[in-house]
């Protein structure tokens, strides 16, 4: 994998709502997102599904408290304590139900104006699975064996339709794998 460093631009914001608090990492992988979060200060709170990248971002950045679960489990904080969510990328592998379920247990966690800062895979994510899959249910695909979820903008508007302010919503090309991945790069603030 190449460098993604997209979180460095929003770091000075993330660092201002995360305050003193822990800070949620969805999905932390071999820890790219933690490294930077944890070299920025913010007291970091991690989980990833996979044990072989749990036991290697343990390794990078003992600083962090980082699990083995599941984004399905309880998650590893209390609710509304947290002033910053960070999830890249980790949001995508259910259908629509639960993807709501899961987005409204992240709300739950974060503080009044507490900020989640997302990456979403794009329908137009055709090298990564956006297409050429069979269809478990709208923008929903069965890719090798895995599913996963690509959205467009009607979806992102749709998921965060109520109890966020959304701040920013872009759509990018990420170099960071060996094709060029699209993606939404989503800036939320959950509601009193």
């Amino acid at each position: 994998m190449l460098s993604d460093p997209w979180l460095q631009r929003w770091l000075p914001l993330a660092v201002t709502h995360a305050g003193d608090g822990p800070v949620l990492e969805i999905g932390c992988g071999h820890g790219d997102d933690t490294a930077v979060l944890a070299g920025a200060g913010l007291k970091v709170t991690a989980f990833d599904l996979s044990r072989a990248a749990v036991a290697v971002a343990k390794l990078r950045i003992p600083s962090a408290s980082i699990e083995c679960r599941d984004i399905r489990d309880p998650f590893p904080v209390a609710a509304g304590q947290v002033g910053l969510v960070v999830a890249s990328l980790s949001l995508h592998y259910f259908g629509w139900e639960e993807t709501v379920a899961v987005v409204q247990r992240v709300r739950e966690v974060l503080r009044p104006d507490g900020l989640l800062l997302c990456r979403l895979n794009s329908t137009e994510d055709h090298h990564f699975g956006a297409s050429g899959h069979p269809q478990i249910e709208p923008n929903f695909f069965l890719v090798d064996g895995e599913p996963k979820r690509f959205f467009d903008e009607a979806d992102i508007n749709k998921l965060f339709a109520s109890g966020w302010r959304r701040l920013s919503l872009e759509h990018f090309v990420t170099r960071k794998y060996l094709k060029p991945k699209a993606l939404w790069e989503v800036v939320l603030a959950r509601d009193a």
